[in-house]
């Protein structure tokens, strides 16, 4: 999540900009874990004590980096299905009218008064997946990066459970 105003929808040339690096990126992880992987089959396949305890040490890399990869990558495609949903319905956070630092950020105050708000709508009904993704954005402006991801992570799972129900 980032700091920054509120979800705009772009064309494919935009998404393009962000998807062809992200996509990039994927591919040299891919190729990394696959030369990391070969190199630790090699050791566990020298029959060498030590060389079998690297290799299998290493071998774990891999496997955690593509668990990380595949986790990051689903938590976006969600949130981005999220933002979308919320845009569709304009619900979302109206920040352009609030005070910002020469650095693009909302002032601190303006956050935490834009917070105040969103938490007491929250608070009024906490299982609506669209309050928490607005609390989530608002934890965000407000700096509160944990808080927000956790609450994104509510409001994903809120709104999973919305579409199995109906």
């Amino acid at each position: 999540m980032s700091g920054s105003d509120p979800v705009e929808l772009p064309g494919r040339a935009a998404v393009a900009k962000v998807v062809g690096p992200i996509v990039a990126a994927i591919i040299v992880l891919g190729f990394y874990f696959v030369r990391l992987g070969h190199k630790a089959f090699v050791w566990i396949g020298s029959g060498e004590p030590a060389a079998i305890a690297l290799g299998v040490g290493v071998l774990i890399l891999p496997v955690l980096g593509v668990w990380i990869v595949v986790a990051t990558l689903r938590a976006a495609l969600a949130h981005q299905h999220l933002a979308r949903r919320i845009h569709d319905e304009g619900l979302e956070l109206d920040v352009s009218r609030l005070p910002r630092l020469p650095s693009g950020r909302i002032e601190r105050a303006a956050a935490d008064e834009l917070f105040a708000s969103v938490e007491a709508e929250w608070e009024a009904d906490p299982d609506n997946w669209r309050i928490s993704y607005r609390l989530a954005r608002a934890y965000d402006y407000a700096g509160d990066r944990a808080r927000a991801r956790q609450t994104m992570r509510r409001a994903v799972a809120l709104e999973q459970h919305e579409r199995r129900e109906v």
